[in-house]
């Protein structure tokens, strides 16, 4: 690989996401690069890797850019155009489709590089951010913030996940509160205990205030 090429890559994310608000900014992608980092340093996993996966997780999201979502476009082309291996773009393309959850057909990444990237990405989804993100989601896709006679679906599959237009907070239900018994390295899983207290105190408050209890 050429020397550079997570400066590179940095650069590159930072203007594709350059007028995103949904959620999956160029500031996700630099939070989760941070943390995938932190954890493949824990978890002894190959940095490098690591690093170039994480940074270009979302560049070809299906929610972001679906015509280039199946062919991975944009990782591919980047990835050539810097001089890498076919044989670790292929890694590194595997890695990526590893990441997302998908109600329950999401899978666990077959490499500790993957698992790393994935912790990663599901950890920046909890917490104070994680509740803050949810909420510029929903707002940006028109979605309620809660609706008491709408409940969650706890128990979706690829599609009907994608297809969703639940609320806000019954996304915490219906993947959020899920997520820390799916992570996978012992590092991540210590960060989200702490995430999830957090947002599970959040939302109780949330319903008590919605029905003028506090």
């Amino acid at each position: 690989m050429q020397k550079g090429i997570i400066d590179q890559a940095l650069a590159y994310v930072k203007e594709q996401f350059e007028r995103e608000y949904s959620g999956h900014d160029y500031f996700h992608t630099l939070r989760v690069f941070r943390m995938a980092s932190r954890i493949a340093n824990a978890e002894q996993a190959d940095l490098e890797l690591v690093q170039l996966a994480a940074l270009l997780h979302d560049v070809d999201d299906r929610k972001l850019s679906p015509e280039t979502y199946e062919q991975q476009t944009n990782v591919r082309s980047f990835l050539v155009a810097h001089g890498v291996d076919e044989a670790t773009i292929e890694t590194i393309c595997k890695m990526i489709r590893e990441v997302s959850f998908v109600g329950n057909e999401s899978v666990i990444p077959a490499t500790l590089e993957g698992k790393c990237v994935q912790d990663a990405d599901r950890l920046d989804a909890i917490g104070a951010i994680g509740i803050a993100r949810a909420f510029a989601y929903g707002g940006n896709h028109h979605r309620l913030m809660y609706h008491p006679d709408i409940k969650p679906n706890l128990n979706m599959n690829h599609e009907e996940y994608i297809r969703s237009q639940s609320t806000t907070i019954n996304h915490f239900y219906e993947k959020l509160f899920k997520l820390t018994d799916m992570m996978n390295t012992r590092t991540a899983i210590q960060i989200a205990k702490g995430r999830e207290a957090y947002m599970k105190a959040y939302v109780e408050e949330f319903l008590s205030e919605w029905d003028g209890n506090r």
